[in-house]
C-alpha cells in the first residue's frame, strides 16, 4: 500500500455503527505494534464478526421461526419451555450450525491473530513493560495459586487463559488480551477499549453526584482497561485493582502509567480472599464483566467479601449482561447462552438464571440497600460505533450492561 493509500485507509470513516478502521485504535507505550497485513487481518475479523451479527444471525431466526419451533412443536405437542430445549433443538439446524461454527472460528483466528502480533515482539514488550511498571503500582505474590475455576479452561479460546506465563514477567496474555479486543467488539469499546468504565463514571456521576470515595477496589481488573477511567475520574482517590493473572497486572500497572494514571494499584489476589484490607476499608466496590468468570462458591465468597470491605455510604456496582428473567423469550435465552457452550465461558449460563439479588441479601446487604441500573459504553462517535446507536441484535455482544449492586446505609 501506498503512503497516499494508507492515509486515505486511516481518514476513511465508516457509518455510524459498522467497525472502524483498527488504524483509529489508541496506542500506548506498551500497546502491541502491528505491520499493515496484521492491521488488515484485525479488520478482516472484525467486520466478519460484524457480519455474523448483522447479516447471518437474523437467518437463525428465521430458521427457528419457519422451521425448528414448528418441528419441535410437532413433536412434543407444545412450544418450548426453556432455553435448553431450544438450544437442543437449534443444533440439528444447518442455519445455527453455520453461524455459530464461524462464530467460533473467529474467536480462534482472533486469538491466533492476536499471539501472532505479541510473539514476535514479546521481548520488546517486556522491556517497554517493565520500565513503566514501577514497583510502588504492582504487588505481585511469590507462590499465589490461581483459583481452580479458572484454571479450568482457556477463557475466550485464549490459550492458557489469563494468567499463564510464557516466560519469566511474560504480559503476552495481556497484549494480546488488548491488541485483539477490537476485533470482538467491532470497536463498539472505544478507543482504549474503556468504555465500559466511562459508562460507569458516567452512571455514578448522574445518580452520585456528590459521591467522593476515596478508596476504590476494581475485582477481576484483568489489564485494567475498565478501571482506568473511574480512577481519572476521581483523582482523590486511592484505587485498588486486584485480579488472580500476574501477566494481566503487569501489563496493566505499565499501560496505566503509559496513560498518565498514577492513583491505581495492581495487586495480584484471590477477589474472595482479600484479607490484607480490614473491614469497611473501601468507598466503592465495582466488578465490570466479571461475575460471569467465576462459579457457584466463589460468587458467594465474592458477594460476603464485598459486604465486609465496603464502608457506610459506601457503593457496590456488579456490571454483568442481563439476567434471563421470565420476560425474556426462551430463543434469546438459548442465543446468549451460545459463549457458556463454544466460547469456554462455563459459568455463563448459570450465572444468568441466578438472582444476584439473593445472592447480596444472603451475603449481609439489605434490600432496601439494593440498586438496579443500566450502563452503556460511552465513546466518542466521530470515530467509533455507539451501542445507543445501534439497532442490531447480537444477543450478548453489544456493550450495554445492566448494574447489580447496592448502596450501604
Amino acid at each position: 500500500m501506498s503512503e497516499r493509500q494508507d492515509k486515505n485507509h486511516q481518514d476513511h470513516r465508516q457509518d455510524d455503527t459498522g467497525p472502524p478502521d483498527y488504524r483509529h485504535v489508541g496506542r500506548h507505550d506498551v500497546f502491541p505494534k502491528t505491520d499493515h497485513d496484521q492491521t488488515e487481518r484485525y479488520n478482516f475479523l472484525a467486520h466478519l464478526n460484524r457480519h455474523l451479527a448483522t447479516e447471518v444471525m437474523p437467518g437463525v431466526m428465521e430458521a427457528y421461526e419457519a422451521r425448528v419451533l414448528p418441528e419441535f412443536v410437532n413433536n412434543e405437542g407444545r412450544a418450548p419451555a426453556t432455553r435448553h430445549e431450544v438450544r437442543r433443538a437449534l443444533v440439528s439446524d444447518s442455519v445455527f450450525q453455520t453461524w455459530s461454527a464461524l462464530r467460533r472460528n473467529t474467536m480462534e483466528m482472533r486469538q491466533q491473530a492476536g499471539r501472532s502480533v505479541v510473539l514476535g515482539q514479546l521481548e520488546d514488550l517486556l522491556d517497554r513493560t517493565q520500565a513503566l511498571a514501577g514497583n510502588d503500582k504492582l504487588r505481585l505474590k511469590d507462590g499465589f495459586e490461581v483459583p481452580a475455576h479458572l484454571t479450568a479452561v482457556d477463557h475466550h479460546c485464549m490459550p492458557g487463559s489469563y494468567y499463564s506465563e510464557l516466560l519469566p514477567g511474560d504480559v503476552s496474555a495481556a497484549a494480546n488480551y488488548d491488541s485483539g479486543m477490537f476485533v470482538t467488539t467491532g470497536g463498539a469499546l472505544g478507543r482504549f477499549t474503556d468504555g465500559g468504565g466511562h459508562g460507569v463514571v458516567q452512571y455514578v456521576q448522574d445518580k452520585f453526584p456528590d459521591f467522593s470515595p476515596k478508596r476504590i477496589l476494581d475485582i477481576g481488573c484483568g489489564l485494567g482497561h475498565n478501571v482506568l477511567p473511574i480512577a481519572a475520574a476521581f483523582p482523590q482517590a486511592e484505587v485498588i485493582a486486584v485480579d488472580a493473572g500476574a501477566p494481566m497486572l503487569r501489563y496493566g500497572a505499565a499501560r496505566a502509567m503509559s496513560l498518565g494514571v498514577t492513583n491505581v494499584t495492581f495487586v495480584q489476589g484471590d477477589v474472595a480472599a482479600l484479607d490484607e484490607f480490614e473491614d469497611a476499608h473501601f468507598d466503592w466496590i465495582q466488578s465490570t464483566m466479571f461475575l460471569h468468570e467465576t462459579s457457584y462458591k466463589e460468587l458467594k465468597r465474592i458477594m460476603r467479601e464485598t459486604r465486609r470491605l465496603i464502608a457506610p455510604g459506601g457503593l457496590v456496582l456488579h456490571i454483568e449482561q442481563p439476567c434471563y428473567a421470565e420476560t425474556m423469550p426462551v430463543f434469546e435465552q438459548a442465543m446468549r447462552d451460545w459463549d457458556a457452550f463454544y466460547n469456554n465461558e462455563p459459568f455463563w449460563t448459570k450465572l444468568h438464571e441466578i438472582s444476584l439479588d439473593a445472592y447480596m441479601i444472603e451475603a449481609g446487604f439489605k434490600p432496601e440497600e439494593l440498586i438496579h441500573g443500566h450502563v452503556v459504553a460511552v465513546v466518542d462517535k466521530a470515530l467509533f460505533p455507539s451501542a445507543e446507536d445501534d439497532d442490531a441484535e447480537d444477543f450478548g455482544r453489544k456493550p450495554a450492561w445492566e448494574i447489580t449492586g447496592a448502596r450501604v446505609a
